[in-house]
């Protein structure tokens, strides 16, 4: 909006910070400038301001940052209170069927991942709180997809066209995917099969809040070697819907308090 007031330095500053990731997570000056397009100038003073604040450290040549960095996440997670909620809950579910299981958020167009109980098999992929999949390749991410009101899922769109094909699976086309969140809004779960990695099937639900509006969603991963679509459906389906029940109350009952 034009008249939405943006502080740039402090945008661009976030996109410093964003420019980090598993693939780089040690870069030049001329890399950081080159990701983020900012001047050189600019991205040494940001750089050599995050590294004064003790969110990143450099040897002089390249630049990383510290886990510090953290706090920024942890600050959001601590006043949203639902991982703490989660995880007990997760512990137990994982416990049980020897599955990993996984709590997420949608920001944009991506799930973050805020709580886990993770199985000793499962990706090839190494998940941990903060792990961002793209939304549409997820169980988690359709699910949460599918409670946005028509005007949310048509920015969705707008803003992520085209869908990226993770997998020969991933749903890319637009009505495909609309498709199958208006079957999981109906139907308040869903299934995704290889959508995200070749070998892995999920089943999610969402976890809602007092309002009903859907906060966040949980799943339970399993290898398509060990249950099929329908054994998912026919015994994961209750165990999984019993403990987002579960932390559903108690996110409902800790906002009443």
């Amino acid at each position: 909006m034009a008249d939405t007031p943006v502080v740039q330095s402090l945008a661009r500053g976030l996109n410093v910070i964003h420019s980090f990731n598993g693939e780089r997570p040690r870069q030049t000056l001329a890399q950081v400038a080159e990701v983020t397009g900012l001047a050189r100038a600019t991205a040494r003073r940001f750089l050599h301001t995050l590294v004064a604040e003790g969110y990143a450290r450099t040897d002089g040549s390249d630049f990383w940052l510290t886990p510090r960095v953290l706090e920024l996440g942890y600050s959001y997670l601590s006043s949203l209170g639902l991982p703490d909620i989660a995880q007990p809950h997760l512990r137990e579910l994982s416990t049980k069927l020897d599955e990993s299981c996984s709590v997420s958020v949608l920001d944009r167009d991506t799930v973050v991942y805020i709580a886990r109980a993770a199985a000793h098999r499962i990706m090839s992929t190494n998940i941990t709180i903060g792990t961002r999949f793209p939304a549409h390749a997820t169980s988690m991410g359709q699910v949460l997809l599918a409670d946005l009101t028509p005007a949310e899922l048509d920015a969705y769109f707008a803003t992520t066209a085209p869908l990226e094909q993770v997998t020969p699976h991933t749903l890319v086309s637009q009505d495909a995917l609309r498709a199958r969140l208006g079957e999981v809004r109906r139907r308040g779960w869903v299934i995704v099969d290889q959508e995200l990695e070749i070998g892995l099937r999920s089943i999610a639900v969402p976890i809602r809040d007092r309002t009903g509006r859907a906060v966040a969603a949980i799943n339970i991963s399993t290898q398509t070697s060990v249950y099929s679509t329908q054994d998912l459906t026919a015994q994961i389906l209750p165990e999984l819907l019993t403990t987002c029940a579960a932390i559903s109350h108690d996110l409902t009952t800790t906002e009443i308090s």
